[in-house]
């Protein structure tokens, strides 16, 4: 096992390559941040990519973009077709 990050410029590098490796947890974490910073576009990215994945949670979480108009136009049926 590797050693836990100590800086934030290592958390960054550590949490890249396991977007580049497909990690779905990885790609939520990411979109989570950037939706809180209002990055929606991006967010909306990482989670779709994430969904496709098969990630339960970023489902939910697009689910509420679209609910909520945050980077995508509001549209309840992809609301509704992520919380199935």
């Amino acid at each position: 096992r590797k050693h836990a990050p100590s800086t934030m410029d290592e958390v960054d590098k550590q949490m890249m390559k396991r977007i580049e490796a497909n990690d779905p947890v990885a790609m939520r974490h990411k979109g989570l941040e950037h939706a809180q910073r209002g990055v929606y576009q991006s967010a909306f990215e990482h989670l779709t990519k994430a969904a496709e994945l098969g990630d339960v949670e970023a489902h939910y979480q697009l689910a509420g973009m679209y609910h909520y108009g945050l980077g995508v136009e509001k549209e309840m049926g992809k609301e509704m077709h992520h919380l199935e």
